[in-house]
């Protein structure tokens, strides 16, 4: 099942990607640690590939997901 995180990360247009200049778009991502895949939509530079993660996912329910399998 993807994670949908669209409140979180503003409207398209709003990010550009710093190296290239263009703006991000929502894309299907894979989140990958100790062997396991989660598949999300983030925004993401259509050019360069640069994933923009924001700090309430990192910090939130990533590190979440990260103490529990560390845990196993």
């Amino acid at each position: 099942m993807t994670e949908n995180y669209d409140q979180s990360i503003g409207s398209i247009g709003e990010f550009i990607c710093e190296k290239c200049g263009i703006p991000l778009i929502k894309s299907q991502v894979r989140f990958k640690y100790m062997n396991n895949a989660f598949p999300v939509e983030l925004l993401m530079c259509p050019k360069c590939k640069f994933i923009y993660v924001p700090e309430e996912l990192a910090m939130g329910k990533v590190l979440k997901v990260e103490k529990s399998l560390e845990d196993k």
